[in-house]
């Protein structure tokens, strides 16, 4: 008789781990200098804080472009965080899938709104 002690432990799953934690971290550190560098632009300008003041630092095209990809970045962090609540705390695979899918189709809706809003200025 012999006993296998030390056999592979199966592991089931979409093995997102690495790439996922590395994506919210990459994100997050983006999504942090953006602020940064707005804030600065907002603290360092001459007048009042108005309409004129944001429009003018959103209408540069590199800041639209740079905007236009915090915004992906944006959308991917919350993405890999939804989706590991579901995976980890909603058993049910068909309640899962709904939940995962309504994600979805929110976070495009959200893009959406904010591209439309940044390109629109």
């Amino acid at each position: 008789m012999s006993v296998n002690y030390g056999s592979k432990r199966t592991v089931v799953g979409a093995h997102y781990g690495v790439r996922d934690w590395l994506a919210q971290r990459v994100t997050a550190v983006l999504m942090a200098l953006f602020t940064l560098a707005v804030l600065a632009q907002v603290i360092f300008s001459k007048g009042p804080v108005s309409y004129d003041l944001w429009a003018g630092i959103f209408a540069a095209q590199w800041m639209k472009l740079l905007t236009f990809a915090i915004i992906v970045a944006l959308i991917w962090h919350v993405w890999v965080g939804v989706r590991d609540i579901w995976m980890d705390y909603v058993k049910a695979a068909g309640l899962r899938l709904v939940l995962q899918v309504f994600t979805i189709v929110w976070l495009v809706a959200c893009a959406g709104w904010g591209f439309q809003v940044l390109w629109r200025l």
